[in-house]
């Protein structure tokens, strides 16, 4: 046998035995013999460049080069269920259907899957495409990280698929996966995921495909669409995909009454607790295809399917004592923590209060037998307290007036519900968040460095602050655990390379308290270097479009500090922008001053950011809903009803594509 043979062979026999492991849950070789199948085919894939295969096993592994995502055009609109959340709402949608049909019908039940819809695109019986759902119209082309998800079939087996065809389903993150990323972030002192569906959502979006495949994501797929399928039956299509290699959920049923739904429902709502991923309710779909074609669509969803969500599930458990977290502002939040009681899929020790009110409110003691509920956040809220229950010696729970962290006395700002540690400069969590914050993609963008690798740079002494990453040497960082000569280089790259990013990127960088993106390009436009801004009077701050006394006062304070101003001093000495460059000022008119612009639709010239970017260019405000304050909104094809209704009810302009050009004679 040639090497090449053998990686046909290779190839075959590790889709097959993926499928029996990821799919059919029944493994018939150790992992051990997978591994070293697996290693054998990349070693001879190595060495045979030109018999590449986008689909080949070894794809799943991912790669640690970033990709931007393409954006894609769905063939078929990728539209949202209409939510039910009672009997009598599924008795109506089902009486609809049996009105409009006048014929016999079946409904299928499925369980509706909480994690973040796909699209999957099959020619010739080979992946070629994933894509989210994105707006419905268009998505991201994810493909790349898709195929690193086991339970994703690279090329079908079997026979009778369509040459060309769409299945979609939802990507999850099972609940023994989730778990254990969480309790790794919170070892790092990172952040929490809410949820499977967050953490899913924001994996598939990694612009690193290794670490999608680090994740353990899964997939079930529930909707086949096509010129050619096989059946008129919704279900029977999906019970021969799944004989062509697909990942089909076996919670699905055929029903013809009203008493079979509920049956079904009824029976999920308290099983699903005990299944591997998360859910949140029921999907019912009419089965026939021709019939669902018959009822058609309104503007946003399918008058064929609706789904049920269940209720938010609540339990009872005692709390055990309150702690308190600081965040990179020195907002202090307050979180209980609970004996621990099963909800939702999860054993939850731990509840959000908020903040100081919270706690008041719920006039909360040690050892109170409390509420929890769970509405697909994993950190739960307490919405209640069972006094009856509540021991006779308890102690009330008192919010801290000192920092946990650092010791500082804590102080609340007029107007606002949380506490504040005040010190910036020396309160670890604050240091670390503000480094993180500094380092994020929005702001200076620098790659190869992240919230674990910046609390290993604090721990060993190495920054203390954002200016000291401009002096990290590779040779230093390379010899740190779990850091090599490539990642030690490839973080020093990204330090140098955040020297391009544009001044109004690194005000947003610095952290200044209430000053967010849109602030800081406001700023930087009316303020074209970092001396002046410093040297500038409340009087100058609160004339600038959207800058009110509470921000301007910040920025003043900011640079009030000795220590803030030696921190801009170190950052410019090493090269960072502080001053708007001539190209980034070019262009900038007040056409649009005063001017808040919703967009809405889909667009010929420009895309939605791009027409978004232009707004803020020409001085308006971009805003994300139809108000009375709303001076016009930018459409493209397709904008919704419901905003042209309301448009149309306060009498707000609608202004095209081509006369938005006009108006800001962009040409």
């Amino acid at each position: 046998m040639t090497e090449i043979e053998r990686i046909d062979q290779l190839r075959e026999e590790l889709h097959a035995h993926n499928y029996n492991y990821y799919v059919l849950n029944a493994p018939v070789i150790s992992d051990q013999e997978f591994d070293r199948l697996m290693r054998e085919l990349q070693e001879l894939e190595a060495k045979h460049p030109e018999h590449f295969d986008a689909n080949s096993p070894t794809m799943r592994v991912g790669s640690d080069i970033n990709k931007n995502f393409v954006q894609v055009e769905h063939r078929y609109p990728m539209l949202s269920l209409g939510n039910t959340y009672s009997e009598a709402e599924v008795t109506e949608f089902y009486e609809r259907v049996r009105k409009s049909l006048n014929e016999d019908f079946e409904i299928c039940c499925e369980m509706k899957f909480d994690g973040t819809s796909i699209s999957l695109t099959y020619e010739d019986g080979k992946l070629v495409r994933a894509v989210t759902r994105g707006d419905g119209t268009k998505g991201d082309d994810v493909t790349d990280n898709v195929k690193t998800i086991r339970s994703v079939p690279l090329v079908l087996h079997g026979e009778g698929y369509p040459k060309s065809f769409e299945i979609r389903g939802e990507i999850l993150m099972p609940w023994v996966v989730f778990e254990e990323l969480n309790r790794e972030r919170e070892l790092r002192e990172e952040p929490l995921f809410a949820n499977p569906r967050n953490a899913a959502s924001g994996t598939l979006k990694s612009q690193n495909s290794s670490v999608v495949a680090n994740r353990k994501l899964d997939a079930y797929l529930y909707y086949l669409l096509g010129d050619n399928l096989p059946f008129d039956g919704h279900y029977e299509n999906l019970q021969a995909a799944e004989k062509w290699g697909f990942k089909i959920s076996h919670i699905m049923r055929k029903v013809r009454s009203l008493d079979e739904i509920f049956a079904f429902i009824n029976y999920w709502d308290i099983e699903r607790k005990n299944l591997p991923v998360a859910t949140d309710g029921i999907v019912l779909k009419v089965n026939s295809l021709r019939q669902q074609r018959n009822l058609g669509y309104t503007a946003k969803s399918p008058r064929w399917a609706i789904a049920y969500k269940f209720q938010a599930e609540q339990a009872l458990t005692k709390l055990l004592k309150v702690t308190y977290q600081v965040g990179r502002t020195g907002a202090v939040t307050p979180v209980a923590n609970l004996e621990p009681v099963q909800l939702s899929g999860t054993v939850v020790k731990r509840a959000s209060l908020h903040n100081a009110d919270i706690i008041a409110s719920l006039d909360l003691h040690i050892g109170d037998m409390v509420y929890v509920e769970k509405g697909g956040e994993i950190i739960p809220k307490i919405t209640g307290v069972d006094i009856a229950s509540r021991p006779a010696d308890s102690e009330k729970v008192e919010f801290i007036t000192h920092c946990p962290e650092c010791g500082s006395r804590l102080i609340r700002y007029e107007d606002e519900a949380a506490y504040y540690c005040t010190n910036e400069t020396n309160c670890p969590p604050q240091i670390k968040g503000k480094i993180e914050h500094f380092i994020s993609r929005r702001a200076m963008n620098i790659e190869g460095l992240g919230p674990e690798t910046v609390d290993q740079f604090y721990q060993e002494g190495m920054i203390h602050d954002v200016a000291d990453l401009y002096a990290l040497k590779a040779g230093e960082i390379s010899r740190l655990e779990r850091l090599g000569e490539k990642s030690a280089e490839n973080i020093v790259k990204g330090i140098e390379a955040s020297k391009q990013v544009p001044y109004e990127r690194v005000l947003f960088a610095l952290g200044i308290r209430f000053v967010g993106e849109t602030v800081a390009k406001k700023v930087a436009r009316a303020f074209r270097s970092i001396d002046a801004l410093e040297a500038a009077r409340l009087d100058d701050l609160i004339h600038v479009d959207e800058i009110g006394e509470k921000i301007a006062q910040s920025i003043i304070l900011y640079f009030a500090n000795e220590q803030n101003r030696r921190l801009v001093e170190r950052l410019r000495q090493a090269g960072l922008r502080m001053e708007a460059a001539e190209e980034d000022l070019s262009g900038h008119t007040d056409i649009l001053q005063g001017k808040s612009v919703v967009v809405s639709g889909v667009f010929a010239r420009h895309s939605r950011d791009e027409y978004k970017a232009l707004i803020e260019k020409h001085g308006g405000k971009n805003v994300g809903s139809i108000s009375k304050k709303t001076s016009f909104i930018l459409a493209g094809e397709n904008m919704g009803p419901s905003k042209q209704e309301k448009a149309s009810q306060l009498g707000i302009p609608i202004v095209s594509e081509e006369e938005f050009l006009s108006m800001i004679a962009d040409e």
